[in-house]
């Protein structure tokens, strides 16, 4: 067995043929280049490519594999360069009746080990989605409807981003997943934290206990692509070691989750939306401090915070590591021209990030931008919280 890194939420903002898909995401982003930026630029090894349902991203990946570059594989997934296994997914939106009978938004990520599963799924989803050529669409149903779907093309479902204040089950939907799922929440094996969370907070719900945590980038760009990853242990890297990882099962497990401080992600705290700021104060908030407003957007710290049914915040004993990330581009002085001086020296920004010394980086870009790199892995710079859509921005202490 051996290590390696995964991304399993990567959007594509156009296909091939320059048909939108993911209408926020950029342009560069389609099937071909992310595959490039995982091998070439990022050192990942297994994708989550999440808008493959999209018609025109099938015609795209058909294309990809007629032309040689990239192969199917019996377990699932396709192998690209021998050393990144693209794993197919789908984002889609579900409504869901919230605690006080009113109508919430959540995406779930959604799986799939061939490409056959895939486009069955996105015909049988044609029926439920206005669009289906787009990313993240809304559906007519529930995620307790979606997951029997799901499941019948051999996929699995992971709820995405799952505390953020817009389109997530925590976030305002519901304070229990079981809540949602019923008999089917043993088959919910692991959620998405999302930027704003980390393992520490989501361990103050008890319903979390046995379920694996990933961090994602949610990328909606090519730089943005590992913010945040996964470290997993495998025999292979295919679709069915990616699921018996998530199941921790034979050996395979999640051995370390790389994620932003969550004061970084964009709506960590309660944010006015009358006066443009960040609320401050203990946990919960839940109006503004300075004009009395509830004309709020919840923050994820805060919301966890009204939700947790745990007085202690142990998470459980085997839960992996939780490593604070911060990538190169949260970085004071560390533009695009230092990233690719960098990248162009050491390959991928995994070495840049893990492997090199103090002395290595400031060789290629000099003293001040490596201590700042060096000080940023090191935990050694100040955060201002993030909120309302704003991300965090980082500083020297």
């Amino acid at each position: 067995m051996y290590e390696v890194f995964a991304d399993m939420h990567i959007h594509i903002g156009r296909s091939e043929s320059n048909k939108p898909i993911k209408i926020t995401a950029a342009k560069s982003l389609n099937f071909a280049n992310i595959a490039k930026e995982c091998v070439q630029r990022k050192g990942i090894n297994i994708a989550g490519i999440i808008d493959c349902a999209s018609p025109y991203v099938i015609e795209d990946i058909e294309k990809f594999l007629s032309s040689g570059e990239a192969y199917e594989i019996e377990d699932g997934g396709i192998i690209y360069k021998d050393s990144l296994c693209i794993i197919l997914g789908s984002e889609i939106e579900t409504s869901e009746i919230n605690e006080d009978g009113k109508t919430g938004s959540a995406h779930n990520l959604c799986y799939f080990p061939k490409l056959s599963d895939i486009k069955a799924f996105s015909k049988e989803m044609e029926k439920h989605i206005k669009n289906i050529t787009l990313s993240s669409q809304r559906a007519d149903i529930s995620a307790y409807q979606l997951i029997d779907i799901v499941k019948k093309y051999n996929g699995i479902l992971v709820p995405a981003h799952a505390f953020t204040p817009h389109k997530s089950f925590y976030g305002n939907c519901t304070k229990r997943l079981e809540r949602i799922f019923k008999e089917k929440y043993k088959d919910i094996i692991a959620i998405e934290l999302g930027l704003s969370s980390d393992t520490f907070l989501a361990d103050k719900i008890s319903e979390l206990e046995n379920k694996t945590f990933l961090t994602n980038s949610d990328a909606h760009s090519l730089p943005r692509i590992a913010r945040e990853y996964n470290k997993i242990k495998l025999n292979d890297i295919s679709f069915k070691e990616f699921v018996m990882a998530l199941k921790n099962e034979d050996g395979r497990k999640i051995v370390a989750n790389y994620g932003l401080d969550p004061k970084l992600g964009k709506y960590h705290r309660t944010y006015c939306e009358v006066c443009n700021k960040n609320i401050p104060g203990d946990a919960p908030v839940t109006k503004c401090d300075t004009c009395d407003s509830r004309n709020i957007t919840m923050g994820v710290y805060d919301r966890i915070e009204i939700i947790k049914d745990k007085k202690d915040t142990l998470s459980p004993k085997n839960r992996p590591q939780y490593v604070y990330q911060i990538p190169l581009t949260f970085i004071p002085g560390v533009g695009g021209k230092t990233i690719e001086k960098l990248i162009n020296t050491f390959d991928t920004e995994m070495n840049i990030l893990h492997k090199l010394s103090f002395d290595d980086i400031e060789a290629v870009v000099g003293e001040k931008i490596a201590r700042n790199i060096v000080n940023a892995r090191d935990g050694k710079m100040t955060i201002i919280e993030g909120g309302g859509g704003v991300y965090g921005k980082i500083g020297e202490k």
